[in-house]
């Protein structure tokens, strides 16, 4: 039947934009912005992986500052040998160096597979069988800032999405009252400040979400969560006239910063509810809360913990603002603090998701952003600092849990820990490797930005099946 109410040109009209409607639905899909069948937003929605993964989550200590790999889980007892002489080194370092610096700590074999981890993680070491150690971990630079960019994101130079960015735009998150990605870093920023958990030109919604974990009370750990006069059903009522708004606005346009500040404002809004109980420690079990310790770290990791327990994809828990391992004087005191802070909480994690059926996909990382030098760092003058320069041309990382095949050693520096040689790993590599264990494909987990597909490895990067259960 024909409608008499309608002429030809109110026909084009209304089929021309119903054609951008149609258009802009493709657009907002493939940045996962529709909203799904369940009503869930579709940035922050669950998504099946390209395959059945073994990780459905993801938790990364990160040693800001760059951990010494001789020092720690590459043991080289030939700087022991070769102690004070001077060692053929064509590499290039940062700073002047001197002779070999054998290592201050002890090595010791652990767990049936017998892999040697120094004194500093002797109780890390006790889950050694469940943990596959890359000695041949290379980056591009002896800097930092590009480094920690390249290890979070990707590109040590160009604005990229981090690995926690890429993983909600694959994954989405499995709770929608909190956060599917978290940065815990207590006493401030470390360096590169949010870059480092950045979603550059993905949807803003895949953004990490930054907690200075330094502070025990709930107002001060996630600031403004609570309005202080006006009650949640006024609230609910002005955020609902503030979508209505900002859905007229959004129709007639793509416009992907600004729906991920709608759904900025529902996820702060339905965080009210549950971050408090996910944060605050006070129903963990005196033995549970005794298994992590009463420093810092061991209070972010058990929070980590619980929110891994609810459905929050990724979990990064740096080890303090600045570059505390960046140890160029001293290592042996400076070292052998910062580890007795890390190594019962990491332990204690190892354990309590173990105990909690969750390892077997819960991915686990450890590292920084580079290794150290094997020889000693020179000062003024010529004399021996007692630490070490940057070295990224190898060192070590560390995972653990899902997709892992436990008690592994893959790669190998040189005889002295200079450089990668055997089964040489580029950050590209341990990223396709994250991706896989997690069910994603890192050659399809793509993003058309600017006129070509961008993805998280770049055009590089292979998964490393060795180290694969």
């Amino acid at each position: 039947m024909t409608n008499p109410n309608i002429n030809r040109r109110d026909l084009l009209s209304r089929s021309a934009l119903g054609l951008g409607s149609l258009a802009l639905a493709g657009v907002l899909g493939d940045d996962h912005l529709l909203a799904s069948e369940s009503g869930a937003p579709g940035a922050l929605a669950a998504r099946s992986p390209h395959f059945p993964g073994r990780a459905k989550r993801v938790i990364h200590f990160f040693l800001n500052g760059g951990p010494s790999h001789v020092d720690t889980f590459d043991p080289k007892p030939a700087l022991a040998k070769y102690a004070g002489q001077p060692l053929a080194n064509t590499l290039t370092t940062e700073r002047k160096t001197g002779a070999a610096f054998p290592s201050p700590f002890s090595f010791k074999r652990y767990g049936e597979s017998g892999i040697e981890v120094s004194e500093l993680f002797s109780r890390t070491a006790q889950h050694i069988d469940d943990i596959a150690v890359i000695r041949s971990m290379y980056a591009q630079v002896p800097n930092h800032e590009p480094s920690l960019m390249l290890m979070n994101c990707g590109d040590s130079v160009q604005t990229r999405p981090s690995m926690g960015s890429w993983l909600m735009y694959g994954l989405g998150t499995e709770n929608q009252n909190l956060p599917g990605f978290i940065s815990m870093c207590p006493g401030g920023l470390p360096i590169k400040d949010n870059e480092n958990w950045q979603s550059a030109f993905l949807p803003g919604a895949f953004q990490g979400t930054y907690i200075d974990s330094q502070h025990r009370e709930f107002h001060k750990l996630i600031e403004n969560i609570e309005h202080p006069q006006v009650s949640s059903d006024v609230q609910r009522r002005q955020l609902d006239l503030l979508r209505r708004w900002n859905d007229q606005h959004l129709q007639p346009r793509h416009d992907a910063q600004l729906q991920a500040r709608i759904q900025s404002y529902e996820l702060a809004f339905r965080m009210q509810r549950d971050a408090r109980e996910a944060f605050e420690l006070a129903d963990e079990p005196q033995h549970i809360l005794d298994l992590y310790g009463s420093g810092v770290h061991g209070r972010q990791t058990l929070i980590a913990r619980r929110l891994l327990e609810r459905g929050v994809r990724y979990v990064q828990l740096w080890h303090g603002a600045g570059q505390p391992w960046d140890n160029h004087e001293k290592i042996e005191d400076s070292h052998r603090k910062l580890a007795g802070e890390l190594d019962q909480p990491i332990a204690a994690l190892l354990t309590d998701l173990k105990q909690r059926g969750m390892l077997d996909d819960t991915l686990v990382l450890w590292g920084g952003e580079f290794g150290r030098t094997p020889t000693v760092e020179l000062g003024a003058g010529g004399a021996s600092l007692l630490g070490r320069d940057h070295n990224h041309w190898g060192f070590s990382v560390w995972m653990a849990g899902g997709g892992i095949k436990g008690g592994t050693v893959y790669g190998a520096t040189d005889e002295f820990g200079f450089r990668a040689e055997q089964n040489r790993t580029s950050v590209h590599d341990l990223h396709a490797t994250m991706l896989h264990c997690l069910g994603l494909d890192h050659e399809r987990l793509t993003y058309r930005y600017a006129g070509r597909d961008f993805r998280l490895t770049d055009v590089h990067g292979s998964v490393i099946h060795d180290i694969l259960a």
